[in-house]
């Protein structure tokens, strides 16, 4: 398949009053022409900052710094390089991004036809007449009903779910390459959670559009990704396709992700899974594993040094001491296993 997107070694830091932030730390990934790649992790581990860093969207050069050595690279093109007018013309016809609140996302004073014809009067020079029959028909595509009428309402009269889908309108509007999805279905409902993600992969089929999918849940994905990478204090810890993430996982914070996930067959009064401890200061990260702290499976090189990247297949990849062939063996954890769903 053939790249859309190469990122090498990117780290980004935040200068504070506290010290520097290390919130990524050495990354290195890509994303081919129309798939779906899910960055999944728990809150901190900079999922966030890694996409809102593709788009150059981040304070830059103070409080937020992308190191030099970072390359991020969209149909061969260097995004670090690109000055203000390239970022513009980049940002929303190349690569939009559906933001995780739609809420604060959206203009409360803009109609929502009027937020989403900006972006076309500016990408695709169109009049404003054109733009708006043009937002109309991109409300109706994301299943907003009476889209004609919706289009002259503000952010204030639609529910969240709604809200959710004028973001999508507005992100896809310009037939972008890339979509970047933080978070879409935050803070909705399951049935709405469900319909936003069917709705992302059926635009995707229509538009060939490739999707990066940023998530700290786990069953988002499962059947929409076709590669998952798993990060954890600002680094890439384990990465596969989906059949390997779920079925196989390699990793202890991949198989405790798993395990926090509520089962069908969960009884009544089963206690529910739940990872102890906390993630390291990434002011001063620690000098081995950074899950070594929380980590059940912990030895004394886990503290020492960072793990090597080991290659369980051609597409599955894991950063775990446990991996060396001079490690003990290990009793794996129940994780779900193929046919019991």
């Amino acid at each position: 398949m053939e790249k859309i997107l190469d990122i090498k070694d990117l780290r980004v830091s935040f200068h504070t009053y506290a010290g520097e932030v290390q919130s990524v730390r050495g990354i290195s990934f890509h994303l081919n022409k129309g798939e779906t790649l899910a960055v999944v992790g728990e809150s901190g581990c900079g999922k966030t900052v890694t996409a809102k860093a593709i788009m150059r969207l981040l304070p830059e050069p103070m409080p937020a710094e992308i190191k030099e050595g970072s390359k991020i690279e969209f149909d061969g093109n260097s995004v670090l390089d690109m000055d203000e007018k390239d970022l513009r013309e980049l940002r929303g016809a190349d690569i939009s991004m559906i933001f995780q609140d739609p809420m604060t996302s959206l203009n409360p004073t803009m109609t929502i036809g009027k937020q989403i014809s900006e972006s076309l009067i500016i990408h695709r020079g169109m009049s404003k007449d054109e733009a708006m029959k043009e937002a109309i028909k991109m409300l109706d595509l994301v299943n907003i009903p009476n889209a004609d009428k919706r289009a002259y309402q503000y952010p204030h009269e639609f529910s969240g779910g709604m809200r959710q889908r004028a973001m999508i309108a507005i992100a896809l509007a310009c037939n972008p390459k890339i979509l970047i999805a933080d978070e879409p279905t935050t803070a909705l409902d399951v049935t709405i959670q469900a319909q936003i993600m069917d709705l992302i992969g059926d635009l995707q089929e229509k538009l060939g559009t490739a999707v990066i999918l940023v998530t700290h849940d786990l069953g988002v994905v499962a059947d929409v990704a076709d590669r998952i990478q798993v990060m954890y204090a600002g680094q890439i810890i384990e990465r596969g396709n989906v059949d390997e993430i779920f079925y196989n996982p390699q990793h202890p914070y991949t198989w405790a992700l798993l395990q926090s996930v509520p089962r069908l067959d969960t009884k009544n009064k089963d206690v529910l899974y739940a990872l102890n401890g906390t993630p390291p200061d990434l002011i001063k990260p620690p000098v081995g594993c950074p899950f070594a702290a929380r980590c059940e499976y912990c030895m004394g090189i886990c503290r020492e040094a960072m793990p090597e990247v080991t290659v369980v297949s051609d597409t599955h990849e894991v950063s775990c001491w446990l991996k060396h062939s001079m490690a003990p063996e290990i009793e794996v954890p129940k994780v779900l296993k193929r046919g019991e769903e």
